[in-house]
């Protein structure tokens, strides 16, 4: 049986291996390496810190991440198949690490944000 994720730790671990799915799949990839750059020194800390916050109700992350993915979607347009790809890998990396509620908390937050980024993207246009 699987643990549930408990701690910072297990996002950290989550979020690594997440990542490291994106940025294997070339459908998404690009997105992250060649339209913002991204540094996952810098940004894994920081995606940590918005799962931290949402699963944990700890207030440690300061950004806006509706901005963030609008902005993104003004440089390169993030379509419907890039959040299905983000869903898909998200969920799978939950499923191969762990489980119990706070996991399928994890998933179903996973849904609602991309769900909303989505929305928000569709009003930009």
């Amino acid at each position: 049986m699987k643990k549930d994720i408990t701690d910072r730790e297990d996002i950290d671990l989550l979020m690594h291996t997440f990542y490291k799915r994106l940025l294997e799949d070339n459908t998404i990839s690009y997105i992250f390496t060649d339209v913002v750059k991204i540094d996952l020194q810098t940004h894994i800390p920081i995606i940590a810190d918005f799962w931290e916050s949402i699963l944990f109700h700890r207030n440690v992350y300061n950004n806006n991440p509706i901005k963030i993915h609008l902005d993104m979607n003004l440089k390169t347009p993030l379509l419907k198949h890039h959040f299905d790809t983000w869903i898909r890998k998200f969920n799978e990396c939950v499923e191969e690490l762990f489980e119990g509620s706070v996991a399928t908390m994890a998933k179903e937050r996973a849904l609602s944000i991309a769900t909303v980024m989505q929305i928000k993207i569709a009003q930009q246009e």
